[in-house]
């Protein structure tokens, strides 16, 4: 009797195996096993029932079954959507196809399809349309909002029918800020982010590689007071101030050779964003400027290799699968100056080194003087990226900059001798590990878990007196982030999120003869939650990113709330206002205990928050701007204000009375930011123009009210450059007036007492600025396809001595005073040679 009842279960079973089943279930079931969407017309398929495909089938062996079972047509659109449909019989000549929507992929509803002789249709709610074929053979398809397509058919009837994707009219906002902003590769986004493509880069004056740091430094209200990577000032604030990210891993050091050379390979940058101000909420630990540099390219292209070199440094780059979904990334760097001494070389070494400790020794007119000095950097980075499914992405980096120089001089003076070996060495190595999670199509995550290591080290040991003195500073910041976006609709999506960081600095001071000893640990630990919302209408021409920032400092036990505006709004269709404004704080900074520090190089060093002497520093800004763009012209006026509190004047590097003081202030920036830049065929010319008034307070000083030592009243920028195929051109100038400075009552000391008589801070300031450069590139390809590119290029081509920086100091020999100047590069010529595989 059991076994009766067993063979009846197993034959019924069969049986509803064997069953036909509605062909719209069947749909549901691959729809939730394979995530997509069947789009089809009620009416057409509501009669059909098949036997269903096989559960362990493919996407693509289930479409191919169902059309054998049915008298229906499947247009699979990029593994998402799927259009079901009848196929046309020859002597129905009808018009058919489906309309959606190319960023969001939906159905459009209500879209115009018409013949240009008056005949006309709408789409249904799934984007579906049919008309009869008249003698015309074009038909316009349009809906507001979207930009309108023309389609020429020939031979209808012997087509199926057909997807067509409409895109948004978000251009005319975007062309508003430009898409070619001072050459190509730079565009000025709707949120008023520079976004940089380096590979992408065309040339710029002085430039032949795509040198971010270098290049940034061409978008007005960004430079560098001293000539250095290391010290870019945006709108008046410190290097220090600004926060730069590598494939989301802060980095603590930013250039090589001390300044001279960004520490990040153009080989690398796939995007690089640059927020001057309106900075999104997921952005924290800076008060000035946003500087994002992401290597993840969306798709894997092909393997690529490619080498270069040039006269400091050479370098290789390499690209390769390592399965369907994964691929790794390396690139190297690498000084040449350990091999060869070039004139480029000697140039750099010449501005990196000068007053300092090195180059002052050297100077010497004893002819008994002997220097034996070697410099070398090299910079490393690692991806691996590995696409895990449809909804899982996992994504390694890894970087490692590193600079090192050695210096050993001895002196016969007086029938002695006297030698020191001096060392120095720079190393920052970060890693990042990103997970991306697509949930649905609406919803995704990324978690990212990162560390950043800096550490900065002198030795000097002054052999015939046995005095050793060492110095350090060390930075370890570990912290882990995540990001929730949430599509809510086409025009709003919403961003939450979680960030956690816990920095530590170390600072060490060594000294055997006479005995010194100070070594100083300070730890942070800081917690945030951020909320983001977007609103993007292209119809209305308004786009509004605003989001909150709260952070909490543990050892303080203090809440921290920062609000983030950028609106955009597009007046009409050549004039744009955009109003950017944001609050931000930052805990760790760089400070200057001593000029001398670190042989007078990398004399700053970076420290942590207390609350106390050492206040969180704060920054608040507003920026208003107006563009106008038309028939390749573009004119862009923005006027900005900034506050920024609870600096330290041994941050700002002081060389006046101030230098030993140590207290707090703030400074204000008011200014405005002018560019007007033309593009006629393959030229393209700018002019920029800077203007800024920026001050410190420092209430407890004497005089409380003086310039900032990196105020640049006015700087003017301009630039002529053709591009054409294989060749790029371009000439341009750059011309600032001088820094503040400080002069003094005299040249005379007093003998008891010699310390010099300053006027007041920054009353007087140094001569102008102006420098010429030059660059060209050409590239040229082989019958193999190897690419081939040389590059030179001239800075400061007419050769014109730029005092950068003036301070005094104390001549105990002759108890006076003297005035020491710093100069930027005089002519520099560079050549570089690359090719890629």
């Amino acid at each position: 009797m059991l076994f009766v009842c067993f063979v009846l279960a197993l034959s019924s079973n069969a049986q509803d195996k064997n069953k036909a089943i509605p062909l719209k279930i069947i749909f549901q079931t691959i729809e939730k096993q394979h995530h997509v969407i069947f789009n089809f017309i009620d009416s057409e398929i509501n009669t059909i029932s098949i036997l269903a495909p096989k559960s362990n089938l493919s996407l693509n062996e289930k479409i191919k079954y169902l059309q054998k079972k049915t008298n229906l047509s499947f247009d699979n659109i990029d593994n998402e959507f799927i259009t079901v449909f009848y196929k046309k019989k020859p002597e129905l000549i009808k018009v058919c196809g489906y309309v959606f929507s190319k960023n969001e992929k939906i159905p459009i509803e209500n879209a115009n399809i018409h013949f240009n002789n008056g005949y006309n249709t709408i789409t249904d709610k799934n984007g579906y349309f049919e008309l009869q074929k008249q003698n015309s053979n074009e038909i316009v398809i349009s809906y507001i909002g979207y930009t309108t397509q023309k389609i020429i058919f020939k031979d209808i009837q012997d087509k199926n029918c057909i997807t067509l994707f409409l895109e948004q009219e978000i251009a005319t906002l975007a062309d508003i800020t430009t898409n070619h902003y001072l050459t190509s590769g730079i565009v000025k986004t709707t949120d008023g982010t520079f976004e940089m493509k380096p590979k992408k880069l065309g040339i710029l004056p002085g430039l032949i590689e795509a040198d971010v740091l270098q290049a940034m430094q061409q978008i007005p209200g960004i430079n560098s007071a001293d000539e250095s990577v290391a010290s870019i000032n945006v709108r008046g604030g410190t290097h220090d101030q600004n926060l730069f990210l590598w494939n989301g891993i802060k980095m603590y050091q930013t250039g090589h050779f001390f300044g001279l050379i960004s520490a990040f390979n153009p080989n690398l940058a796939h995007t690089v964003s640059i927020y001057k101000n309106g900075s999104s909420a997921f952005y924290g630990e800076s008060v000035s400027s946003v500087v994002d540099i992401s290597s993840n390219p969306n798709d894997f292209e092909k393997n690529s290799f490619s080498a270069a070199i040039n006269m400091i440094n050479a370098d290789i780059y390499s690209k390769f699968k390592i399965n369907t979904k994964g691929f790794i990334e390396i690139s190297a760097r690498r000084s040449i100056t350990d091999l060869v001494q070039t004139p480029t070389y000697q140039e750099y070494f010449n501005k990196a080194f000068q007053n300092t400790n090195i180059i002052n020794n050297s100077n010497s007119i004893n002819t008994n003087y002997s220097d034996d000095s070697s410099f070398f950097f090299y910079d490393t980075t690692l991806k691996y990226s590995q696409k895990i499914g449809q909804k899982n992405h996992l994504i390694f980096d890894f970087i490692v900059i590193n600079d090192k120089i050695n210096i050993f001089q001895s002196n016969l003076l007086n029938k002695l001798i006297q030698s020191e070996k001096n060392t120095l060495y720079q190393n920052n190595i970060g890693g990042n590990l990103s997970w991306k999670r697509f949930w649905n199509k609406t919803n995704s995550s990324i978690l990212n878990v990162y560390s950043s290591s800096y550490e900065l080290d002198a030795q000097q040991n002054k052999i015939e007196t046995n005095q050793n003195v060492k110095q350090e500073n060390e930075v370890l910041d570990i912290g882990i982030k995540i990001e929730n976006l949430h599509k809510i609709s086409s025009k709003f999506s919403f961003k939450n999120g979680y960030q956690f960081n816990e920095i530590s600095t170390i600072n060490l001071d060594v000294v055997n003869n006479p005995q010194f000893y100070r070594k100083t640990k300070n730890v942070l630990r800081s917690h945030a939650i951020i909320v983001e919302g977007k609103f993007n209408d292209s119809i209305s021409k308004i786009r509004i990113n605003s989001g909150l920032r709260l952070n909490y400092i543990e050892q303080f036990n203090t809440y921290i709330f920062e609000p983030r505006l950028q609106f955009n709004y597009g007046i009409t269709n050549n004039i744009n206002l955009e109003i950017l404004g944001e609050y931000k704080s930052q805990n760790s900074f760089q400070v200057i205990d001593l000029q001398k520090d670190y042989f007078g190089i990398e004399k700053r060093r970076w420290i942590l928050a207390n609350s106390t002497s050492i206040p969180i520093q704060k920054s608040k800004q507003v920026a208003v701007s107006f563009s106008y763009t038309k028939n390749n012209w573009l004119l862009s006026i923005e006027n900005f204000y900034k506050k920024v509190t609870g600096i330290n004047s041994s941050g700002q590097g002081f060389q006046n009375q101030l230098e030993f003081i140590k207290i707090n202030g703030e400074y204000t920036v008011i200014g405005t930011e002018i560019v007007l830049q033309k593009k006629v065929n393959h030229f393209i010319s700018w002019i920029s123009y800077t203007y800024n008034d920026n001050n410190y307070y420092f209430p407890k000083f004497e005089v409380p009210v003086f310039s900032n030592n990196f105020e640049l009243d006015h700087a003017v920028s301009w630039a002529g450059i053709y591009e054409k195929e294989n060749l790029k051109l371009a000439l341009g100038s750059k011309w600032y007036s001088g820094r503040p400075g400080t002069s003094i009552q005299s040249d005379v000391l007093d003998i008891s007492n010699p310390i010099i008589d300053y006027n007041l801070p920054n009353n007087n300031h140094l001569n102008s600025f102006l420098q010429v450069n030059f660059s060209t590139t050409y590239k040229w390809k082989d019958s193999k396809e190897t690419q081939y590119r040389i590059g030179f290029s001239v800075l400061n081509l007419l050769n014109k001595q730029n005092e950068i920086n003036e301070f005094y100091r104390v001549n105990t020999e002759q108890n006076t005073t003297e005035k020491v100047k710093t100069f930027a590069l005089q002519r520099t010529p560079n050549v570089s040679f690359r090719v890629n595989f």
